[in-house]
């Protein structure tokens, strides 16, 4: 595929695919099967439903595709004809893109090229149910268990109510992403104090590892505590944070950034823990002061103070976690275990990219009475 050059620039992705079901894919839907009614959609994995593409992201799994959704009867009487249809139908290239994508190796990752044939298209045509299912586990039509929500890691919930729905006919697919934009407030409280509490859990660590002369593991340390922070700034916004790849990029765009991003990237850029210790000192007392700013517990107080009679300067987290505990109103969850979201104490992708794992580990944890 030609990179885009001044006269032709690059498309996003989502641009791109907004065009393609309108000049290409549709006309030929409504050729094939006059009137159907369905949903047209970009979801799902991709740099691009995040709205994070560059010309980099064309190399694979990028490119002119979507979602067509159907009824389920519709899908077992039109699918097959649809999926044909736009095999044989679809012009082998769109905007300078081929619509045709061949495999790698392992079968797996698709790639645009060119063809002679048929168009190995990446319009998946599913109904929303299956679909939904298919990516997080459950069918969010029926409203999400709060079971649902902790079993599903956050970068599949930004992937589903991110990217965009060019046309609804069916009224569930935007009424689904809607009902998964943002946790419920009870779970929501519960997801940040779970997040306050692993910042807690090895605050004080950034010290002590420098205090006996290991600096490496005193700057591994501090980078974990990077990442949560981050993490907790999206959480804050009340939007799901992504994985590793796009975690910065989305924190850039958090209503904390601009105040935050310089300490922790001095935090990053330390040689001694001493410097650390004060720069991340520094990031917990903004974030705090941030998390005032919610009102969605009493004032704490955002002070960072001595690590009870040791000089590693915390902000004790814990009482930040105990603050939004505090404040939850269904007892359920109120008693859940400080453990959160399955992305909150798994970091595996081999389960988190597999909606069956993640909710199996969710459910040990949960049926084992820990």
């Amino acid at each position: 595929m030609p990179a885009p050059t001044a006269s032709s620039p690059f498309t996003p992705g989502l641009e791109l695919s907004r065009r393609f079901y309108r000049e290409a894919v549709l006309p030929l839907v409504e050729a094939e099967v006059p009137g159907v009614v369905h949903c047209a959609a970009r979801l799902g994995g991709g740099s691009e439903v995040l709205g994070f593409d560059t010309p980099r992201s064309a190399d694979h799994e990028w490119g002119p595709r979507l979602q067509l959704f159907l009824s389920a009867p519709d899908l077992d009487r039109h699918g097959a004809r649809i999926d044909n249809a736009l095999a044989e139908g679809l012009p082998k290239t769109f905007h300078g893109h081929p619509t045709h994508f061949a495999t790698t190796g392992d079968g797996e990752i698709g790639v645009m090229a060119e063809t002679d044939g048929p168009v190995r298209h990446r319009v998946e045509i599913s109904t929303p149910g299956r679909w939904f299912i298919e990516q997080l586990g459950f069918d969010p039509v029926a409203g999400p268990t709060t079971a649902d929500w902790l079993s599903t890691p956050t970068q599949r919930l930004a992937e589903v109510t991110s990217g965009a729905v060019f046309h609804d006919g069916l009224g569930t697919v935007s009424s689904a992403r809607a009902a998964l934009a943002r946790y419920p407030r009870d779970v929501w409280l519960y997801v940040l104090a779970c997040q306050w509490q692993r910042i807690s859990q090895e605050e004080a660590f950034v010290g002590r590892c420098g205090e006996v002369g290991d600096e490496l593991g005193s700057a591994v340390v501090a980078a974990r505590l990077v990442r949560d922070l981050m993490r907790l700034g999206i959480l804050m916004d009340r939007h799901h944070p992504p994985y590793s790849k796009w975690l910065g990029s989305a924190f850039a765009r958090t209503a904390v950034a601009s105040e935050l991003t310089g300490h922790l990237t001095a935090t990053l850029a330390a040689t001694t823990h001493e410097v650390r210790e004060q720069q991340l000192a520094r990031a917990y007392e903004t974030i705090a002061v941030a998390h005032n700013r919610l009102g969605v517990t009493d004032p704490v107080d955002p002070h960072t103070r001595p690590y009870h009679s040791r000089p590693y300067r915390v902000l004790h987290a814990e009482r930040f976690a105990a603050a939004l505990v505090s404040r939850i109103e269904d007892p359920a969850v109120r008693a859940l275990p400080p453990t959160g979201a399955v992305d909150q104490f798994v970091d595996s992708t081999d389960i988190l990219a597999h909606p069956e794992r993640a909710r199996a580990v969710v459910n040990a944890l949960r049926t084992s009475g820990s």
